[in-house]
């Protein structure tokens, strides 16, 4: 379940995340390494261009979720991408985000813990709904656990799996506009 998070908290780890990007860029400057330095400096730039994008979207609780999914405990690192950010799209905001804290918990729990686990979010609105692309690559070690909960919820929303292997899960969501 998610963790109700207060201001303090939000603000203490957006500053721990800062502070890491900085002391990445002084090492590298501190090294002479100007292209690396650049390079994060280019990563952050897109990330807080495609962090803008999500918070500009009218779904506040699945921004909320997936700003804040990386200082959860969980057993994957989480990217994601707005790939175009229309404001006059309407989607039920709560099932979406309740199905996706849903599979953050069967994902976790079926995954090597200490592996470099990655868990990349698309979000493609389209003329007639939205489509999420779930891409994860990783171990999984309990297939059968997403299996199921990908055939028990999939009356919640039209899913379809596009690939699922031992180190590679990959899913297409999609929502249509209410």
């Amino acid at each position: 379940m998610e963790k109700d998070w207060d201001i303090i908290e939000v603000l203490r780890h957006s500053r721990h995340d800062w502070l890491n990007k900085l002391q990445i860029i002084k090492g590298n400057l501190d090294l002479n390494r100007m292209d690396r330095a650049k390079a994060v400096i280019n990563d952050i730039v897109i990330e807080a261009q495609h962090e803008t994008k999500l918070s500009n979207l009218p779904m506040p609780r699945f921004a909320s979720f997936l700003l804040k999914a990386n200082w959860d405990q969980n057993a994957f690192k989480l990217e994601y991408e707005v790939l175009d950010d229309q404001e006059s799209l309407k989607i039920q905001d709560e099932l979406l985000t309740n199905w996706t804290e849903l599979f953050f918990s069967c994902l976790n729990h079926s995954i090597e813990l200490f592996h470099e686990n990655n868990l990349s979010i698309t979000i493609e609105p389209q003329s007639d709904g939205i489509r999420f692309f779930f891409d994860f690559s990783g171990i999984i070690i309990h297939n059968e656990q997403i299996e199921k909960f990908l055939t028990e919820h999939k009356v919640m929303l039209d899913i379809t799996v596009k690939e699922f292997f031992e180190n590679e899960l990959a899913l297409e969501v999609f929502m249509p506009f209410i």
